[in-house]
């Protein structure tokens, strides 16, 4: 099923590095914590398909520089880097370990312009180098769509993106973010609803920076999640 799914994209070629990563992926969750999803066609589906998803949102097809938050394995950010090799890719996560496995998989596998960066958001996001200049910061990360927007958007160059992955049911969460989403420069574009095989829905939630970021965000000490704008 996978083999078809990436044929349909096009992406026939990128079949070997996508049987190697997850290789990888599994072969180190024996010894470090990187996935619950074991089998092989949940996987493909979960983490392969799911990532690849994003190709569909065609505001973000002529992104050059994207930023993965909270990564963790490495989705969304290494399916779109194995799919799109021009594609200049930052993978942050705030557990070493997971960076140190990511690193090792880029140079085992021979990748160009992808990176694993071990941070915290709210402290990278506050560096020149890193604040304002990504085309797109994604993130699969579990927080609030009021949390993500505080740790993401200060990433984000004004007129590029942010794509947060969630699952079906989001209304509740779309609602309650809107005063953190104005608050922090943001405009809601598009929610796209996806469907995976296997019955699968998720949502894409596609969000334009439209302004700067004011320079208090994101706040520190854990407050986008204890505290989120506007809740």
């Amino acid at each position: 099923m996978f083999k078809e799914e990436i044929e349909k994209m096009g992406l026939e070629s990128c079949y070997g590095d996508f049987e190697d990563f997850k290789s990888r992926v599994l072969e180190k969750n024996k010894v470090m914590n990187l996935t619950t999803i074991t089998e092989d066609e949940e996987f493909n589906i979960k983490h392969f398909l799911d990532s690849l998803s994003l190709l569909k949102l065609e505001q973000i097809q002529g992104v050059k520089r994207m930023l993965d938050l909270g990564t963790g394995a490495g989705f969304p950010g290494f399916p779109l880097k194995i799919a799109k090799r021009d594609l200049d890719v930052t993978l942050l996560d705030s557990l070493k370990k997971r960076i140190d496995f990511l690193n090792e998989s880029i140079e085992d596998m021979g990748l160009e312009g992808i990176k694993g960066i071990h941070a915290r958001a709210e402290e990278l996001s506050r560096k020149e180098d890193y604040r304002e200049t990504f085309d797109l910061v994604t993130s699969r990360a579990v927080a609030n769509l009021a949390t993500l927007y505080e740790y993401c958007l200060p990433f984000v160059r004004v007129g590029g993106y942010m794509v947060a992955m969630k699952g079906p049911d989001i209304e509740g969460e779309l609602q309650e973010g809107q005063t953190a989403l104005k608050t922090l420069g943001g405009e809601l574009v598009e929610v796209r609803k996806v469907d995976l095989p296997l019955d699968i829905e998720h949502t894409l939630i596609l969000v334009k920076k439209v302004k700067t970021t004011p320079k208090k965000y994101p706040r520190a000490g854990g407050k986008p999640r204890k505290n989120p704008i506007g809740l």
